[in-house]
């Protein structure tokens, strides 16, 4: 019965919530999808700015060393991350960083945007076979 309700919470957890990779994925998306050197040369950032950058997109090398900083809050990467890229930038440049990579929306609503996604698509995959299923079951 132990085994059973231990199995139940497990899947409780990772079956209703974004799973802790997701996030990490996020995470990396966030530096592989953007050409860091164009942001330099767009926003003219000195080359202080632009290691503190680079520095700060190879702070994690992997997912264990993100999760060890991440593993009881895993949503809060973004905040850390954007208010820094933002003390880097300065509020002007992370303003034009915004509107260019972000269509000028918070980076951290955006990747909130993106966990939506994520649950909205698995509920309605679920939906979906549901109908299938009921619908299946009744031939005329």
């Amino acid at each position: 019965m132990k085994k059973i309700l231990i199995a139940f919470m497990l899947a409780g957890t990772f079956g209703l919530t974004y799973a802790q990779s997701d996030y990490y994925n996020d995470y990396r998306r966030s530096i592989t999808d953007i050409n860091w050197q164009t942001v330099a040369t767009d926003l003219l950032l000195s080359v202080a700015q632009t290691n503190q950058l680079n520095a700060l997109n190879d702070r994690y090398h992997d997912y264990d060393s993100w999760n060890r900083v991440y593993v009881s809050n895993p949503d809060r990467w973004k905040e850390d991350r954007y208010s820094e890229i933002e003390k880097i930038l300065g509020r002007e440049k992370y303003g034009k960083f915004k509107k260019k990579y972000y269509k000028g929306q918070n980076p951290v609503a955006v990747y909130n945007q993106n966990k939506n996604n994520y649950k909205k698509y698995k509920g309605q995959k679920s939906k979906a076979y549901k109908a299938e299923k009921k619908n299946n079951g009744h031939h005329h």
